[in-house]
């Protein structure tokens, strides 16, 4: 039985390979003003449609490295950047979902530093989409313990992927039933779950809509990545109508950004296509920037991610 009661859903608009690789898809607020003006970031931030988080697959490199743990990342994410909501990745705490004193710790860095725990993205917890049922039913519960801790953090969703092996539409089948069943344990922490495009079918935006269309509830979305639209060699479809596509479901955007030009653009993703494309949709929720970049340190991927944001969403009237 699920330990939370029944609760208002809350309505929010809110790494693929390496993790193949790895085995893992199978103060006071003064205080944060004093160190954001030493930093030199403005205190008017310009006006946006959307919000902006940060998500700590930024950081893979140091967290991977061992220079950073993930109790430095709400603390990282206000003092450096300004950035007053975060999306964990499991990764990095793969082992503390259920590690009371440690989560506690946590809560606790992020209110010091006036930060919302916004999102915990989930992966290797299992193929949501596996044909075999027994299967199937242990990769949903798998989830359930991330959904106890994202509601504990303060979260609104959780992200998962829809993996599994067979055709199309058998995984698809499969991925609706375990969608709705960790979706019918989400609801009632208030939590909602949202399917990426990130690798193999959920590449594919028309097959991750259908099914989450399919689904038919309310905490079931998607959360559209500006990548992910290629797996197995293979282009789904151009990344704009992708995003497009998944737009009517998402909760989140997931900003992804690896290369920039002396503009300061974006070389993979036109943003100035890409952002009103979001913005024609009606969304307002938060938009996480995820630099994946090597060109540059993960601390300036972020500020250009960030500054690309802030400038081409303040053009956006």
């Amino acid at each position: 039985m699920n330990k939370f009661q029944e609760v208002p859903l809350l309505e929010v608009s809110s790494r693929r390979e390496f993790l193949r690789h790895f085995g893992l898809v199978t103060a006071g607020l003064s205080g944060v003003a004093s160190a954001s003006f030493a930093a030199g970031i403005s205190s008017s931030p310009p006006e946006l449609f959307f919000k902006i988080s940060l998500a700590e697959w930024s950081y893979n490199r140091s967290l991977f490295g061992g220079k950073m743990t993930n109790l430095d990342f709400p603390v990282k994410a206000r003092k450096d950047f300004d950035i007053g909501a975060i999306e964990y990745v499991n990764v990095f705490f793969k082992d503390k979902a259920k590690d009371q004193p440690y989560l506690n710790d946590l809560k606790q860095r992020c209110k010091d530093n006036a930060v919302q725990s916004q999102l915990i993205m989930c992966d290797g917890e299992g193929d949501l989409g596996d044909l075999e049922s027994s299967k199937r039913m242990q990769a949903v519960e798998n989830h359930y313990k991330w959904v106890d801790a994202a509601h504990f953090l303060g979260c609104h969703p959780i992200r998962v992927n829809c993996y599994g092996t067979g055709t199309k539409e058998e995984v698809g089948k499969a991925g609706v039933e375990g969608l709705r069943r960790l979706s019918e344990y989400a609801v009632k922490a208030g939590l909602n779950v949202l399917v990426e495009n990130h690798d193999g079918y959920s590449s594919d935006a028309k097959w991750v809509s259908n099914i989450v269309r399919s689904v038919g509830m309310a905490n079931c979305g998607t959360l559209p990545d500006f990548e992910n639209f290629t797996a197995d060699n293979k282009i789904w479809e151009d990344r704009n109508e992708g995003v497009k596509e998944l737009m009517p479901f998402a909760k989140g955007v997931s900003a992804k950004a690896i290369n920039f030009d002396k503009d300061g653009n974006c070389v993979e993703t036109d943003y100035a296509r890409m952002l009103p494309i979001v913005k024609a949709s009606g969304f307002h929720g938060y938009i996480g920037i995820e630099f994946e970049g090597t060109a540059m340190s993960e601390e300036d991927g972020i500020r250009a991610t960030k500054k690309l944001l802030e400038r081409v969403g303040a053009s956006l009237k």
